[in-house]
Formats: C-alpha cells, sequence, structure tokens
C-alpha cells in the first residue's frame, strides 16, 4: 500500500513567481533561452535533494535532459533519474529510442507503468470490468466520480489517461519520494500551460504528493527548440555531427552517421511534431518536423488528449 506524504519539504525556497506573465517572446534570442534554461537546471539541482526527469522520448524532454546533464556534468553531480511513463500504446520506434539513448547516455532510467492494468490489458483486452481492477485503481477512479461497471482503456481519454499516466507519476513520487519532477513542457505548447511558472507547486496532498514541478524549457517556442537541437544537442552527442546542420530527410545526413546515431526521433523525421499514442497521433506533413510551418500551423493539432479539451483537469489532477 503506497502512503501519501502530506507535507512538502522545508528545505526548498525557490521564486515560485519567476515567470508569472512571461512568453517564449521576452527571451529574445537562442542564447538567452538557454541560460534561463541553465539557471533554472541550477538552481533545481542546488534546492532539491531528490529530484528526478520527466522523459517521454519527445524532442521537448530529450531538450530538458539534455540541459541538466550538461549542468549536471559541469556541477560534477549525477543526472536524477528519468522518469517514462510506459501507457502500453507508444509508437515502438519511441521505446526503441528511448532504451537505446538511456544505454549511451547511462541514465537511471525508470520504466514506470499501472501493472494491474496492463496485466488485465493482456488478458482480456481493453474493455475492463471494474470489478477487476486492484483496490488502488479504484480509488483512482472514485477521484474520478466513475461510475460505469466498465472501463475501456484509453489514454487519451480522461480516464485512461489519468489511470495510466497521472495516477502512475503519482504513485512513483511516493514510491521513490522525489520532491521535484523536472518537465519539459513549454508555454506556447499547449493552452493549459501558458500561465506555468518555473518553479510550480504541487502542494495539495488531497490530489497528489506534495512536491514540486521545474520547467526550465518554459522560454522556447517550437523553432527555437529545433534550432538548440541541430546547433547543440545533435553536434554535443554525436562525434563528427557539424554544428548547424538540418538535414533535409534521412539521406542528408553526414557522412558515416545514421539516423539511430542521433537523439532525435525517428516519428519526426516522418513528419510528426508531437508524440502521444500510437492512435492518438498524426503526422501533419510529409517533410521532417523542423521543417514545415511552424509559426502558422499547430504543433499539437493531432493529438487526440487536446481535441477532447481535457488537458485542464487532467492537470488539476496531477499530469504534466
Amino acid at each position: 500500500m503506497r502512503r501519501m506524504v502530506v507535507e512538502f519539504p522545508d528545505y526548498i525556497e525557490v521564486d515560485y513567481q519567476d515567470g508569472r506573465g512571461h512568453s517564449a517572446k521576452e527571451y529574445h534570442s537562442l542564447e538567452e533561452k538557454l541560460e534561463k534554461a541553465i539557471e533554472v537546471v541550477n538552481e533545481g539541482l542546488e534546492q532539491y535533494k531528490s529530484p528526478a526527469i520527466m522523459w517521454t522520448g519527445g524532442k521537448d524532454s530529450t531538450l530538458l535532459l539534455y540541459v541538466i546533464r550538461e549542468v549536471a556534468q559541469e556541477r560534477g553531480e549525477e543526472i536524477p533519474p528519468a522518469i517514462f511513463l510506459d501507457h502500453f500504446a507508444h509508437f515502438p520506434e519511441v521505446t526503441e529510442f528511448v532504451d537505446r539513448w538511456a544505454d549511451k547516455w547511462e541514465l537511471n532510467l525508470i520504466k514506470a507503468r499501472n501493472e494491474d492494468i496492463g496485466n488485465l490489458i493482456e488478458r482480456s483486452g481493453q474493455s475492463i470490468e471494474v470489478k477487476y481492477l486492484n483496490e488502488s485503481n479504484k480509488k483512482e477512479l472514485q477521484k474520478l466520480d466513475y461510475k460505469e461497471e466498465r472501463i475501456v482503456i484509453d489514454p487519451d481519454s480522461f480516464v485512461g489517461n489519468h489511470l495510466l499516466k497521472t495516477a502512475v507519476l503519482n504513485d512513483t513520487i511516493i514510491t521513490r519520494g522525489f520532491d521535484g519532477i523536472f518537465s519539459g513542457v513549454r508555454w506556447d505548447e499547449q493552452e493549459a500551460r501558458s500561465n506555468e511558472t518555473f518553479f510550480s507547486p504541487r502542494h495539495d496532498h488531497k490530489k497528489y504528493p506534495p512536491h514540486d514541478r521545474i520547467h526550465p524549457i518554459l522560454q522556447f517556442d517550437e523553432r527555437s527548440l529545433w534550432d538548440a537541437m541541430w546547433k547543440f544537442v545533435i553536434p554535443d552527442s554525436v562525434e563528427g555531427y557539424p554544428i548547424g546542420h538540418v538535414p533535409s530527410d534521412y539521406d542528408d545526413l553526414p557522412k558515416g552517421i545514421l539516423s539511430e546515431d542521433i537523439p532525435v526521433g525517428p516519428k519526426y523525421f516522418e513528419g510528426f511534431r508531437s508524440l502521444g499514442t500510437k492512435k492518438g497521433s498524426m503526422k501533419s506533413e510529409n517533410k521532417p518536423a523542423w521543417l514545415q510551418n511552424l509559426e502558422e500551423t499547430s504543433e499539437r493539432q493531432g493529438r487526440a488528449q487536446d481535441k477532447e479539451g481535457i488537458m485542464e483537469r487532467l492537470r488539476d489532477l496531477g499530469y504534466m
């Protein structure tokens, strides 16, 4: 039985208003955006005794992980553990990417999943009678005032997302004793995240285990994120990769370098701009994400989760 921690640690002193009312436009250059990210990560590593990193294998959390790795190395510290939420509906390319780079970067990777539901899905499919859920999952449904006798486990739905992601993250925070979670959310990515601050409290023990969310890359927009990937992340991660080279497709990589050699998931080469579940994500165009019209089109237009308009409710329960 998991035990909820009801008091937030008294040793943490951060400015919860930092970033309030700001937008990506106020950080004018790529260098300014990176400097702020480094500043936030430094403070996060100083303030929190047991932080962790949310890593989905996507572009945002990979940039986040890069900054944290660089800062931790500069400080002579170990990289915090990385949490990958396994909701049983990933593109296989995503899980392969995560496993490969976790090994290359020697990460302490925590694959967190709802084992009870995973076992039930394996036995009887996605449609499950509520009576067969364990007590922990039944309690999570009670939080949502769910009254049906049967549930379809869809990670893109409100209930499914809560059981497979939010509840799993909260449980991981409890069992591992994490006091801060580094997350790669951005102001411009989704309306529900536009008012976030660099240090964001999650202290209401009735909703989630008291902890803070740390958001070092809020100030990046989609374009600057890809600029940082090709100018910093990839050249620093791949020996011999020319700084600033932006490939037009798989065949445009530097000689001797394959797509699996660079920390960019293959679905981005295929035209996906935002990755969620296999069923709930669609590519925007046939050309790579970074070559698309990022300024005038929606980044998450293919995400089923956003179409349902459930993000605000999910975040109130502890989602990213």
